[in-house]
């Protein structure tokens, strides 16, 4: 038995799962803006997707996010909409554990392509920690996305507890030459099928809650199952 073998054994899975869902990701006519602000005709567009709180375990508050996706030629658009009571972000340097702090990530391959896709994960200080996953053996932190364009917009205060903050949006731009070493034609087509979750870690330990776009279907909180991952049809 295989050591990859063996780690997809260890991950338990709950019964009665749903299936995974689909987006349609629609062509943006005109590109976002990066700024953090969704007031762009793209976002208006786009169908809003909430994500789900598998894990009764947790003790976080369940925080509402809502996620948007669009693309064009040059880039994979990402729009995150986190409520959010408290802000808290203190990783400042790129490829810092963003995930231990109010974050949200995605992780994304092409067609074909299931146990090897790129992480991002990003928390409310637009700092960035991207990677290859080749699931479930390595993690190769030191792969680093060029060009990627990231930015936040906070409704409230960063890092002060004691008042109430309203939440914070985040906006990533993921250019298609990211996954030049995962497919021969990065850029997709219509009709085209990659496989994606989105995900947000909210609050500090030990209240902490886990959400996501596609239930991981694990017994324990954790994001990292890509037969679970959603399906993202991209469209005109």
């Amino acid at each position: 038995m295989t050591l990859a073998l063996i780690l997809l054994l260890a991950q338990q899975l709950r019964p009665d799962l749903a299936p995974v869902p689909t987006y349609e990701v629609q062509r943006a006519k005109v590109a976002p803006r990066i700024d953090g602000h969704l007031d762009d005709p793209a976002w208006q567009t786009a169908k809003s997707v909430p994500f789900v709180f598998p894990w009764d375990q947790q003790t976080g508050k369940k925080q509402r996010t809502l996620a948007r996706l669009a693309w064009d030629n040059d880039y994979l658009y990402v729009a995150y909409e986190c409520d959010d009571m408290d802000i808290i972000a203190v990783h400042g340097q790129p490829d810092d554990p963003t995930y231990k702090d109010d974050a949200v990530e995605i992780f994304i391959a092409p067609p074909n392509v299931k146990n090897l896709y790129l992480g991002l994960e990003m928390n409310a200080r637009a700092v960035l920690y991207d990677y290859l996953y080749a699931f479930p053996t390595r993690l190769i932190k030191g792969y680093d996305l060029r060009g990627v364009q990231l930015a936040v917009s906070i409704r409230g205060t960063l890092n002060i507890t004691g008042d109430e903050d309203n939440g914070w949006n985040l906006e990533v731009a993921i250019p298609w030459r990211s996954f030049a070493d995962l497919a021969e034609n990065p850029v997709p087509k219509p009709g085209d099928r990659w496989i994606a979750n989105l995900n947000r870690w909210d609050g500090t330990e030990p209240h902490r809650r886990l959400s996501q776009w596609s239930d991981s279907g694990l017994t324990r909180p954790n994001p990292h199952h890509p037969d679970r991952f959603g399906q993202l049809l991209f469209t005109e």
